[in-house]
């Protein structure tokens, strides 16, 4: 397949936004940074109450993008086995062969992630970061493209278990949708009456070979040398924040980048401006950071942490050239 540009990028991620935004009624800007996520070749954690759509989006981007799906509910009784697959004993070739799990697609929706044991939950964690899978001191690879959209439940506590921070840190943004106006609740009954049916129905706008092209062309988009600084000073800027126990790792900084990029290029632009890296800074670093103990009796979240670092930090205003882009050579002379 041909190399894709950003404006091609553009036109694409526009033709797939408008597809899930057919379905999922009202949550255009929520939905965006999902499918930015994506792009950038990460995972999404999707943290909102029951019944918004969460499920919906996963399955709605699945359709669009042409991409294998499969939906695991997470339980307290899930086994890292039913996740990653196991080894079976075949009685007609007398050995053990491979059943690979749920975890062999292109797009798993991890539903309730949160409900199932930490044991449990690890089992993504190699997958998430190395995409591949060991089992029983054999790795098997995963097909690209490979992306993992958990779903979380922020109020029920009874019975499930925290994500422990260091696979919290492997999701590349937290998105929360939150309840629609009353005009959008309205929308999505007309439109259920409308289709006559409780299923979803959406044409595949592009293919796994083309969502991967569309990945690889995040690549050609440039990151000016004070956009870049901006970016680190941001994530510096968490950790000494005196409401912050601990700040967003280098991973937090890596995580604005490869949005930021994706950003633009969902846009048509080769180039990242600072705006890009706004619009994504509160769901790639609010989950990665740990307030201090005294501060949730005052109802104090992460999102208002990050938002009070965005306008603390003065923002670039610069047309330079990247270092890391050699200068035309008119210009060294």
């Amino acid at each position: 397949m041909n190399p894709l540009k950003p404006a091609d990028v553009g036109d694409l991620s526009a033709r797939v936004l408008d597809a899930v935004n057919g379905v999922v009624v009202g949550k255009r800007d929520a939905l965006t940074l999902v499918f930015a996520g994506i792009l950038a070749g990460g995972h999404v954690l999707l943290e909102d109450l029951p019944g918004l759509g969460k499920t919906l989006t996963a399955r709605s981007f699945a359709l669009a993008l042409g991409l294998d799906f499969r939906r695991l509910q997470f339980t307290p009784d899930l086994l890292p086995a039913d996740v990653t697959g196991s080894f079976l004993y075949d009685q007609r070739t007398h050995d053990f062969t491979f059943r690979p799990g749920p975890i062999f697609t292109n797009l798993l929706l991890a539903d309730e992630i949160n409900r199932t044991p930490p044991k449990t939950q690890s089992a993504l964690l190699e997958a998430m970061q190395e995409r591949q899978v060991s089992v029983e001191g054999t790795t098997y690879p995963l097909r690209p493209p490979f992306h993992v959209l958990a779903t979380a439940n922020p109020i029920e506590y009874e019975g499930t278990y925290p994500l422990p921070e260091a696979q919290l840190d492997r999701f590349l943004l937290r998105v929360s949708f939150g309840y629609p106006t009353a005009d959008e609740e309205w929308d999505v009954l007309r439109r259920r009456m409308s289709r006559r049916r409780e299923e979803i129905s959406i044409d595949p706008v592009v293919d796994a070979p083309t969502l991967s092209a569309m990945q690889a062309a995040l690549e050609s988009v440039t990151v000016e040398d004070s956009v870049g600084r901006y970016i680190v000073t941001l994530t510096a800027a968490t950790r000494s924040h005196p409401q912050v126990l601990v700040g967003a790792s280098p991973r937090g900084s890596l995580a604005l980048l490869l949005l930021a990029r994706a950003v633009a290029a969902m846009s048509g632009r080769d180039y990242v401006i600072p705006e890009d890296v706004k619009a994504v800074a509160v769901p790639a670093l609010g989950h990665r950071l740990t307030l201090r103990p005294e501060v949730w009796l005052r109802r104090v979240n992460v999102d208002q942490v990050v938002r009070e670092v965005l306008e603390q930090t003065p923002a670039p205003a610069s047309g330079a050239l990247p270092s890391y882009v050699a200068r035309p050579a008119y210009d060294r002379a």
